[in-house]
């Protein structure tokens, strides 16, 4: 794994820490009292630079490579996030089987980020048949903008109670950034954010790796781990 080639401590210390702090509702300075007692000394703003600089490499070898294929059903919407004292806004989608389709950290509420959003999701993972959602005038919009420029258009409802499944799904990410306290930066929201995802995806079984369906949670994202190449 060249990507931790020179760095003072070692890969399985990072891995340790930034699994543990996306995956579990800690603060870096729980993990540094942790690693205390465990006879490694280290300070807190050091596993923020490693999840902020691995997190999303992680991710993205897992988007790319070796995230199961989703359902053609999508559930979509938005829950908010707390970036230096403002709310932010992390657009989601799951499938009606309540695997993650994909996600996005936008700074405001509107069609715009509402189209980026879909078009991302459209992009790694194909175009829906449905597309459900709450009443957000912006969100239909931009679907409905979208499914102009389709030759087979996706069906977009506009149905509260079938969208149960992603507000409940929400609540693993929340779960997890509540004591983080908000963010202090945009980007190390969106990095932490990707590796946060990741945890989730993993724990609902969408890592499509050989033998992994035989491997614990943990094991499952070392041997993701160990797909990290140079850029």
């Amino acid at each position: 794994m060249q990507e931790f080639k020179g760095m003072r401590f070692p890969v399985e210390i990072i891995l340790m820490c930034v699994r543990w702090y996306a995956a579990y509702p800690l603060s870096y300075r729980h993990l540094e009292e942790m690693m205390e007692e465990r006879g490694v000394f280290l300070d807190h703003s050091t596993i923020n630079r490693w999840a902020i600089r691995f997190l999303p490499m992680l991710e993205k070898v897992f988007r790319r490579q070796y995230k199961r294929p989703v359902g053609l059903s999508w559930r979509m919407d938005e829950t908010y996030v707390k970036v230096n004292g403002v709310w932010k806004y992390l657009y989601r989608a799951v499938d009606k089987e309540g695997k993650t389709v994909d996600f996005l950290l936008t700074a405001k509420r509107n069609k715009a980020a509402a189209k980026r959003f879909f078009e991302k999701a459209m992009n790694a993972n194909g175009q829906p048949e449905k597309v459900t959602m709450d009443k957000s005038g912006a969100n239909k919009a931009a679907m409905d903008e979208i499914n102009a420029s389709l030759p087979s258009p996706a069906l977009v409802r506009q149905i509260k109670y079938l969208n149960n499944i992603v507000e409940q799904d929400h609540r693993a990410v929340k779960r997890v950034t509540k004591p983080m306290l908000g963010f202090k930066s945009f980007n190390a929201a969106k990095c932490v954010l990707a590796g946060i995802e990741l945890m989730h995806m993993i724990r609902k079984g969408q890592l499509m790796m050989k033998g992994c369906e035989k491997m614990s949670f943990a094991e499952q994202f070392y041997a993701l781990a160990g797909q990290l190449r140079p850029a």
